[in-house]
């Protein structure tokens, strides 16, 4: 089992409403069992909701209390990020799963990079960050069709 930004599979759970599905990924779906999730559902915040962005650091820095997550309407949901990886990391122990594929540059699930001021910026969201620091394999969606190719992902 591997779990899956709830986006990637064509879930409409972003902020906007909508959903970003791969097609590598879902031509995949039928071999492999994927865990839909979406950490910011997790922790209570609702679809759509305001864009969110963390703020002077990264999700690494949310999870050490260094840094807060800002809705565009000026809400702290730093929380309910929190509560969304936490609930995320839960569902992994519970099933065992040992790899994650996310979707990059959102402030929950990127993995190399995330947006802040409508650019693209070096860093994990907070719940790629608390996966990979509990030593789950983080995979952006990004790298799905390298992944695929090389087989290192085994979908």
């Amino acid at each position: 089992m591997i779990i899956v930004s709830a986006c990637l599979l064509g879930l409409n759970c972003r902020y906007d409403g909508e959903s970003r599905p791969d097609e590598d990924l879902l031509s995949s779906a039928s071999r492999k069992l994927f865990v839909p999730i979406c950490p910011e559902q997790l922790g209570g915040l609702p679809t759509p909701r305001a864009p969110s962005e963390i703020i002077g650091g990264d999700g690494l820095d949310v999870l050490e209390g260094r840094s807060r997550i800002l809705s565009a309407s000026g809400n702290d949901v730093t929380d309910c990020f929190l509560r969304g990886a936490n609930e995320v990391m839960r569902l992994v122990e519970l099933m065992e799963i040992s790899t994650a594929i996310m979707k990059e540059k959102s402030p929950s699930c990127g993995v190399c990079c995330i947006k802040r001021n409508d650019s693209v910026t070096q860093g994990s969201g907070v719940t790629s960050a608390l996966l990979a620091k509990r030593g789950i394999r983080v995979i952006s969606s990004d790298r799905i069709k390298d992944e695929l190719e090389t087989g290192i992902c085994r979908l």
